[in-house]
């Protein structure tokens, strides 16, 4: 074999190995994409399930001491009803922002009852609660920066073709809005609400 065809064996095998490493590459860090994410659902499942129990104690003392409001108390049971783990995680999410508004509007009912809001039973429930919607939350960021960095990583070469290959798709965002996984558009065209979780 002559100097140049060792030359182009050398060439291709060069390029195939560089292909092959960000190929590997590329698909490992996919991978551990998904385990953060799978890990991140799996901590605000435990919470969402810590605060569906926590409700029941919550509504029940407060309807010992309040014999009025009840269409909030039915609003709180019936968001908590509406809970289910095994929907999809869009649904969820849904009905997380539903018990949270549920939630809310009871503190602020709780708020207007002395005699309610000095119940210690009362306080530490509410103060639970309160922390279990601030993790919520907090991992709910979490796991959408997660689905962001898949999303993005899938979209661009060279997960773009691994993507197309192995099947792998866009994971959905934890959001009440389903409309939040839509990109924007233009500014020109209609301007966007930057608010949001």
């Amino acid at each position: 074999m002559t100097t140049q065809g060792l030359a182009a064996v050398f060439a291709v095998g060069l390029v195939l190995a560089i292909v092959l490493f960000l190929l590997v590459t590329s698909y490992n860090a996919v991978m551990a994409l998904r385990q953060r994410i799978d890990k991140a659902w799996a901590n605000i499942d435990v919470v969402l399930k810590q605060r569906h129990d926590q409700l029941p104690a919550l509504v029940s003392v407060v309807r010992g001491l309040m014999a009025f409001e009840q269409d909030v108390l039915t609003e709180v049971a019936q968001a908590r009803a509406a809970y289910s783990p095994t929907e999809p995680i869009p649904e969820q999410a849904v009905h997380s922002e539903q018990t949270t508004r549920a939630v809310r509007s009871l503190f602020a009912v709780v708020e207007a009852y002395p005699q309610i809001r000095s119940d210690q039973n009362v306080l530490d429930l509410q103060n639970e609660i309160e922390r279990l919607e601030s993790m919520i939350a907090d991992r709910r960021e979490l796991y959408n920066d997660q689905v962001y960095r898949y999303n993005t990583r899938i979209a661009q070469l060279p997960g773009v073709l691994l993507a197309g290959l192995l099947g792998w798709r866009p994971r959905v965002f934890f959001d009440a809005d389903p409309a939040a996984d839509r990109p924007p558009r233009g500014l020109i065209d209609e301007p966007t609400d930057e608010a949001g979780s």
